[in-house]
């Protein structure tokens, strides 16, 4: 696997998925039991936003963080979850000691959990790539509540389901570097039905070819269970951007989830634009009860 999140970290799809999580997280907290959560391609836990990535025997490659987090960053007229990100961005740079108010590393998705959790919530880190595993395991040494597994991802969705408390929320987010990435990722998802048919799996996928992500989407209604789409695209079909949008699929969505995601995409789509081409949209691809 040659894939590096540092490369796209806190980019404008990073921005988009953490809010979302953020919002499926507080959903998952109308409830007082715990939940599971399960990231099951967890990547290092946080990345230094002041050092360029530069691949092995490569040249330095330019940050994308400007367009993403860059965009929110030092505005106090973010609405909604998008400014709740942000506070909680700015507590995980206050906790490494930066001064305040100042942008140096961005949480990824375990962190985003990490700090959202409460004392009945479990974290579950899967990540397959050793170094990361490491970083990940030093990241969260200590912590009572969190596990973090050297595991395929799609391994941790068998292994890790039913959790003992019945109720999880899986975060799937593979680097999509396999031609068969989308196979695995729905015989990943029937297995994971099978063995908890309630539980939420949110799962983001690229939107480099509406073909494909259309193909996607029939694909999650075959699967005949609750599943709602949210995307986002920074640029019209004419822009120079490889990958102009992405999405987030929910399979089994929390109660009013739906409000809230189309209460912040408008807000997210005009922060993080990239040309007049720009939309946002969330659907129904399986329609709930």
């Amino acid at each position: 696997m040659n894939y590096r999140h540092h490369y796209h970290a806190a980019n404008y799809a990073d921005v988009f998925k953490h809010a979302l999580l953020l919002l499926l997280m507080r959903a998952m907290q109308r409830k007082e039991k715990g939940f599971l959560y399960l990231d099951t391609h967890a990547g290092r836990g946080g990345y230094d936003l002041t050092t360029a990535p530069v691949p092995p025997g490569g040249r330095e490659r330019e940050p994308e963080w400007p367009a993403g987090i860059g965009r929110l960053w030092g505005r106090d007229d973010v609405p909604g979850a998008a400014g709740e990100l942000v506070a909680l961005i700015r507590r995980f740079n206050e906790r490494t000691g930066v001064a305040a108010g100042a942008l140096q590393s961005y949480p990824g998705s375990p962190w985003i959990a990490r700090l959202l959790a409460r004392p009945q919530d479990r974290l579950a880190l899967c990540e397959l790539r050793e170094d990361d595993a490491e970083a990940l395991g030093h990241e969260f040494r200590g912590e009572p509540r969190v596990s973090v597994h050297k595991m395929d991802g799609y391994t941790a969705l068998k292994a890790m389901l039913p959790p003992p408390e019945r109720r999880a929320l899986a975060l799937i987010d593979p680097p999509f570097e396999s031609k068969g990435e989308f196979a695995d990722l729905l015989a990943g998802l029937r297995g994971a039905l099978r063995r908890l048919p309630g539980g939420t799996y949110a799962v983001w996928y690229p939107i480099t070819e509406r073909a494909r992500a259309d193909e996607f989407h029939e694909s999650v209604r075959e699967l005949e269970t609750p599943a709602l789409a949210a995307e986002l695209n920074i640029a019209g079909d004419g822009a120079q951007i490889r990958m102009k949008g992405c999405g987030l699929a929910v399979l089994n969505p929390p109660w009013r989830i739906e409000g809230e995601i189309a209460a912040m995409l408008p807000a997210l789509k005009d922060l993080l634009a990239a040309d007049a081409g720009a939309s946002a949209r969330s659907v129904w691809l399986v329609p709930g009860a």
